[in-house]
C-alpha cells in the first residue's frame, strides 16, 4: 500500500506544520480529514488552505528534514511553501483502505486543480499509497507547460526515478533540458542514466549546435558511462564548436567513461589543456555558478 512507514512519517510532518503556522490555523488543519468530513468538505479544505496557512517558505530544522528523509528516502521539503506542505499533509489523511475510493478522491483533485494545487499533488506522489497507480499521472504531468509544476515533479522528488519506465524517464530528462531546468536537482539523475538516453542526448546536442545554440553542459553527466564508437565520433565532430564549459564537461564525462579510445582524446587538443580541471560534477556545478 505505502512504500514507507507512514505512521512514523506523519507525526514529523505534523510537527513541521505546527512550527510554521499559528495555533488556530494548525488546529483547523488538524481537524480536517476525509474520515471526519465529506468529500466535498475535504475538497473545499484543500482549496482553501492558503487562506489559512499563508504561503511563506517552510522553515524546517535539519533534524526534521533528516528524520523525514530517513523514513521516506529521497523526500525533502526544500523550497516548499507552507500551503504546499499543508496540502501534502492533508492528502495523507485520506483513508487508503478502499483502493478504488482512494484513487478516485485524489484523481478528482488532479482534474480540478489549479497551478499551486497541482504543485502540491505532484509533490505528494512519493508519499501516496499504491505508487504504481500514479505512473500515468506523473507522465502526464511531465507534459505540463507550467514551470513550477515541472519542478515539483523533477526537483527533490524520488517518485519519477523509482517508478517511471525508461522511456518516460528519458522524456522527463529531455523536458528538463527543453525547459532549462537544473538536472542536478532531479532525484536519481545518475542512477537512471541509460544508453538510450545518452544517444538521444547526443542527437539533441548536435541539433542545438546545428542551430547555433549552446547546450546545458550537465547533459554530459548522463553520457560519460555510455560512450561508444558512435558517440565518440560525434564528440570529435562537435569539439571545435563547443564553448569552454561544454568542453570541460566533455572532459569530465570522458574521465568517467570506461571506453579506452575516448580516454585517448584527453591527450589531444583541445581537451588536453583542460582535462582534470573539473574533478567532479559537484565541483563543475559550483564553479559554473561563481
Amino acid at each position: 500500500m505505502f512504500t514507507y512507514e507512514i505512521e512514523k512519517f506523519k507525526p514529523l510532518l505534523t510537527e513541521l506544520i505546527v512550527r510554521n503556522i499559528n495555533a488556530e490555523d494548525a488546529n483547523w488543519l488538524l481537524a480536517q480529514g476525509v474520515n471526519s468530513v465529506s468529500a466535498t468538505a475535504f475538497n473545499s479544505a484543500f482549496a482553501a488552505l492558503p487562506r489559512r496557512t499563508g504561503k511563506k517558505p517552510v522553515n524546517a530544522s535539519t533534524e526534521i528534514e533528516i528524520g523525514l528523509s530517513a523514513i521516506r528516502k529521497g523526500f525533502s521539503t526544500i523550497g516548499w511553501s507552507v500551503d504546499r506542505l499543508s496540502r501534502v499533509w492533508l492528502l495523507l489523511t485520506i483513508d487508503p483502505s478502499e483502493q478504488g475510493r482512494y484513487l478516485r478522491t485524489i484523481e478528482n483533485l488532479y482534474l480540478a486543480a489549479e497551478m499551486n494545487e497541482l504543485v502540491a499533488l505532484y509533490s505528494a506522489l512519493p508519499l501516496l499509497a499504491y505508487p504504481e497507480a500514479w505512473v500515468n499521472r506523473c507522465t502526464e504531468g511531465n507534459r505540463s507547460n507550467l514551470g513550477v509544476v515541472l519542478e515539483a515533479i523533477m526537483y527533490n522528488n524520488p517518485y519519477p526515478s523509482e517508478n517511471l519506465p525508461e522511456s518516460a524517464w528519458n522524456q522527463l530528462v529531455l523536458k528538463a533540458l527543453f525547459t532549462e531546468k537544473r538536472l542536478e536537482l532531479i532525484t536519481g539523475i545518475d542512477e537512471r542514466a541509460n544508453a538510450a538516453l545518452a544517444h538521444t542526448l547526443i542527437d539533441y546536442a548536435l541539433e542545438r549546435l546545428a542551430a547555433g545554440r549552446n547546450t546545458d553542459p550537465m547533459l554530459w553527466r548522463l553520457i560519460g558511462r555510455f560512450i561508444d564508437d558512435g558517440i565518440l565520433h560525434d564528440i570529435r565532430g562537435m569539439l571545435p564548436r563547443l564553448g569552454l564549459p561544454e568542453k570541460e564537461a566533455v572532459a569530465l564525462a570522458i574521465r568517467e567513461s570506461g571506453f579506452l579510445p575516448a580516454k585517448k582524446l584527453l591527450e589531444t587538443a583541445p581537451l588536453q589543456a583542460i582535462a582534470g580541471k573539473k574533478t567532479s560534477w559537484n565541483k563543475f556545478i559550483n564553479d559554473t555558478k561563481k
